[in-house]
């Protein structure tokens, strides 16, 4: 189902942790990571849109998807967010070893592809276009901190070609 604009702006924050994940598994399956480079990175992403990302659709999204009746779907999403919460707590402190944060970047891809693929989808189907104007109003006001760029790699934690790998 194509994405209602109303929750475009989440789904771009979606598309940057997601990518994210992508390169950690990368990272982790080539070895020789720079864990503290990583923690950095996911301590950084989280300060400037996840927090903020979460805190939105806490405040927002989810109250408006209970009244729809989605509320089993919702309490897994909080339970879900605070587990990643303590996650991105673990690596703002530097304690995450590398099966910690290969765990913690496949939580967090199957969190979004639950919140893309069963909460927006449902959200959409049940809800009238005036409601999600609504939703995506007060979404805007709620994300407007956050960061509209995706974070840049820095030389540790940018993918790298076999070639490059070969040359480390």
């Amino acid at each position: 189902m194509l994405r209602d604009k109303n929750l475009i702006p989440l789904s771009h924050q979606h598309q940057h942790a997601l990518a994210m994940c992508v390169r950690i598994d990368r990272a982790v399956q080539a070895a020789g990571l720079d864990l503290p480079a990583w923690q950095a990175e996911v301590h950084q992403i989280f300060e400037q849109e996840i927090r903020i990302h979460f805190e939105a659709e806490e405040q927002v999204l989810f109250p408006a998807a209970v009244r729809l009746g989605l509320e089993p779907l919702v309490q897994e999403l909080l339970q879900e967010h605070a587990i990643l919460r303590e996650s991105f707590s673990r690596a703002a402190a530097q304690i995450m070893d590398i099966s910690e944060l290969h765990l913690f970047a496949t939580k967090l891809s199957a969190h979004i592809r639950k919140e893309e693929r069963q909460l927006f989808e449902a959200m959409q189907r049940l809800i009238s276009p005036e409601q999600m104007q609504e939703i995506g109003a007060a979404l805007e006001k709620e994300l407007a901190t956050a960061s509209n760029a995706c974070i840049l790699p820095n030389d540790s934690t940018r993918l790298r070609s076999k070639a490059e790998l070969k040359k480390l």
